[in-house]
């Protein structure tokens, strides 16, 4: 086997990766990454083959390596867009950090998990279908769903007597019925939405570089919520780790109303008009503002 290229990505002044690695080491049934050793793992598919990354911090720059050998340049530089995307490196947190600041609840959530980034899901299939999912049941039943729709569909490779997943394609689930979904205990509703999505994508018409050129927030969320089993909260979700719409706001999230009880003290859950006077302030840092509460939920 040929040695592994390394390849080095600069990262910005407001980078943690350990906090990075909390948020993606969140869940015990997680198989789309593997977190290892202070490295995470993350299989790729491009131009048809595999190609996994081990990804570690040194020295303020991320070190990206290929253990299953090196690839082409073209792979490489694919690769690098990939991770800067993932870990939102592009994005310049420091007027969300000022806002922060005079905020009435975040200065504290702010300054404990400082560096923190918009850990993304830049494949919109992924994204979107992943979002339907969690619809209207608790995270780790969510988890279940896509860790079965994961090993029934996906592809993966071993390396090291560990697998690593790909998430399915949209292709080929567009060419699955119903059935097989409620068989890996999909409601009905839901593997209608999924297929209809992955249908969506066959036909053209969803990509996530057309919605990426309509940059507007609002036309984006009106396209996404005219698609059957796309409401307010999934377009928001997947706005925000998607898209890179930092106003994107999911205000209906459960996550997001316990953690704002929690940091202010409450006795009960806010309200939406609630919720919308204490974020009068974050105007264009929604999304930001959502990733670090709900980071506050979890050790």
């Amino acid at each position: 086997m040929n040695q592994p290229s390394i390849i080095e990505i600069p990262t910005p002044k407001d980078f943690h990766f350990k906090e990075c690695l909390v948020f993606l080491g969140r869940s015990d049934q997680e198989l789309l990454h593997r977190i290892k050793d202070g490295f995470v793992y993350k299989l790729l598919k491009i131009d048809q083959d595999p190609l996994l990354l081990k990804i570690g911090f040194i020295d303020d720059s991320l070190q990206v390596e290929f253990p299953l050998g090196k690839p082409t340049v073209k792979a490489q530089k694919m690769a690098s867009d990939y991770v800067v995307d993932w870990f939102d490196l592009d994005r310049d947190l420091a007027g969300f950090y000022e806002m922060a600041q005079n905020d009435q609840m975040l200065p504290r959530v702010v300054s404990k998990y400082r560096g923190l980034r918009m850990i993304g899901i830049p494949d919109l299939f992924e994204a979107l279908t992943w979002a339907i999912m969690g619809q209207q049941i608790n995270l780790t039943f969510a988890y279940t769903l896509r860790k079965r729709f994961v090993e029934r569909f996906g592809e993966s490779v071993t390396f090291e007597r560990e697998t690593y997943w790909l998430y399915p394609t949209f292709d080929r689930i567009a060419e699955i019925e119903v059935d097989t979904l409620k068989e890996l205990q999909f409601t009905a509703r839901k593997a209608e939405y999924v297929i209809g999505v992955s249908q969506a994508m066959v036909n053209g018409e969803l990509s996530r570089e057309n919605l990426l050129k309509m940059e507007d927030y609002q036309q984006i969320h009106a396209y996404l919520t005219k698609l059957r089993g796309i409401g307010s909260w999934t377009a928001d979700y997947v706005m925000m780790k998607c898209l890179h719409q930092s106003a994107a706001f999911p205000i209906t999230d459960v996550g997001l109303h316990n953690a704002v009880r929690i940091q202010l003290g409450l006795e009960h859950k806010p309200t939406l008009d609630e919720l919308k006077e204490m974020a009068a302030g974050w105007t264009g840092w929604e999304a930001y503002a959502v990733f670090y509460l709900w980071r506050s939920l979890y050790v």
